[in-house]
């Protein structure tokens, strides 16, 4: 198959994408309000709760066996090794462009997160429905599609919202922190000036400053007696014990990641298995059920993607960057269009 044919599988999956993702944007306008607040507000809700935990589910539990489990290993390896190469290619990048102090963590987050998540699942699917697809049956390619890609997006979540997540609360906290030494000294710069602070967030979102400079003491080991070694311990703990309350473990254990838990344990466990996957099995409503839903969270998300441009969703929660979060995305999705097609290409190009 040609370079052609295999940039036109690859451009019309990402050209759908960006009409719906143009059509979320356009109904989130404040003129149309289709998708405000509100609305935007109950179907993201549907989606986070309802619609894609039930395509994770349904999709990993018809793909995912006992013994092809062990196979998969790599996923989440490769998945570490994108954030730690995005992290340091943005760290790179607010060096070279000197973003303001402020931003460092909103930029080194992007970069590190970039289009990992929702997007696979909304192109992958697109891409096996193409009829010059190389990758054979449009049925199998969309299956075993949306189960990678269902397995990448809960473990991206967990690292989004362990590593990503302090990473914006860290700057989000030094940000705090130096806005409230500027106002102690008198001196209002240019910057906070023309209106860039924002709200304290909540009380509870934050940890104390006592909380703050406990984390950054390092315990220090030597000859020590027993009433230090005793000491130290209790560093240790407290240590792990702020660690432990920075995560937010609400949102690690989300419904798509114990989605995904109940779909590789109804693939991997014989019994469930013929209870409940394939058309001979007593319960296989359920799983055909599941699917249905599932089958609304590719659009339903492909909506919100582009309506969540005018905000990114981790900002929210600490009410710093929203708009400047919204400008790296957008310029990001815009870029990702032409990259995605043009590396999906390649790859097709390489398997043909």
């Amino acid at each position: 198959m040609g370079f052609v044919d295999l940039f036109v599988v690859a451009l019309v999956p990402v050209l759908k994408t960006l009409i719906i993702t143009g059509v979320g944007l356009f109904l989130a306008l404040e003129r149309v309000n289709l998708l405000g607040s509100t609305a935007r507000h109950h179907l993201n809700n549907l989606v986070f709760y309802i619609f894609t935990p039930a395509l994770v589910a349904s999709s990993l539990a018809e793909t995912v066996t006992s013994s092809n489990i062990v196979s998969l290993w790599f996923m989440p390896v490769n998945i570490l090794l994108t954030f730690i190469i995005g992290s340091a290619l943005g760290w790179i990048l607010v060096k070279i462009t000197r973003t303001p102090i402020e931003l460092h963590g909103l930029v080194i987050s992007c970069c590190a997160a970039g289009n990992l998540g929702n997007l696979l699942l909304i192109i992958i699917p697109a891409v096996c429905e193409e009829k010059n697809s190389p990758f054979g049956d449009t049925v199998t390619c969309s299956t075993n599609g949306k189960a990678y890609a269902s397995l990448s997006m809960a473990i991206g979540a967990v690292y989004i919202w362990t590593y990503i997540y302090n990473i914006i609360r860290a700057s989000e906290t030094q940000h705090n922190t130096t806005t409230v030494d500027i106002e102690n000294s008198g001196e209002v710069p240019k910057v906070l000036s023309e209106g860039c602070t924002k709200p304290l967030p909540p009380k509870d979102s934050l940890q104390s400053d006592i909380d703050h400079e406990a984390q950054l003491a390092v315990p220090l080991i030597g000859y020590e007696t027993a009433d230090d070694q005793g000491h130290v311990v209790k560093k240790i703990k407290n240590h792990i014990k702020i660690w432990t309350q920075r995560i937010n473990f609400k949102m690690l254990f989300a419904p798509s990641t114990i989605a995904t838990m109940v779909g590789i344990l109804i693939g991997v466990s014989s019994l469930l298995r013929k209870l409940m996957i394939g058309n001979e099995a007593p319960l296989h409503v359920i799983d055909s059920s599941a699917s249905m839903l599932g089958e609304a969270a590719i659009p339903a998300m492909t909506l919100i993607v582009g309506a969540n441009l005018l905000k990114g969703t981790i900002t929210q929660l600490f009410e710093v960057g929203e708009s400047e979060c919204s400008v790296i995305m957008l310029w990001n999705y815009a870029l990702a269009s032409i990259a995605l097609t043009l590396w999906t290409t390649y790859y097709m190009l390489i398997l043909s």
